[in-house]
């Protein structure tokens, strides 16, 4: 069956980095967009970043545009997070998930597009 496992997060100070690894097994992971999401206490679901089954044409949100870069290693079936320049306000719980077919652009943001969930790896930020 499908398992998505999520590691590396920590706590970081403000401006520090981290690296998100999520490893996939039980489906052909080169065939699938994959995407970070997001969860603060007290707060909903924030879609962070999306990158297509090659490995190109990646989305991010706003708030992380410039500072998180999203990548994966098919050969490894895994998928990464670089998170630089970290706020505060990263602190969340951070799932990776795997995309189904039909999920595009205008629908990246839809938990309906996703069809199996990480664990998630927390994250905090603090001085």
């Amino acid at each position: 069956q499908v398992q998505l496992v999520e590691s590396g997060g920590g706590l970081a100070q403000p401006g520090g980095s981290l690296r998100l690894s999520c490893t996939a097994s039980g489906f052909f992971f080169n065939q699938y967009r994959m995407t970070w999401a997001r969860q603060a206490p007290g707060k909903g679901l924030e879609w962070v970043a999306s990158i297509n089954s090659g490995g190109s044409d990646p989305y991010y949100t706003d708030s992380v545009q410039g500072r998180f870069t999203i990548s994966r290693d098919n050969a490894k079936n895994t998928l990464y997070l670089q998170m630089n320049s970290l706020k505060p306000e990263d602190t969340a719980l951070y799932y990776c998930a795997k995309g189904r077919p039909q999920l595009a652009r205008e629908t990246w943001r839809f938990r309906a597009m996703y069809d199996s969930w990480g664990q998630g790896t927390q994250v905090s930020v603090s001085s």
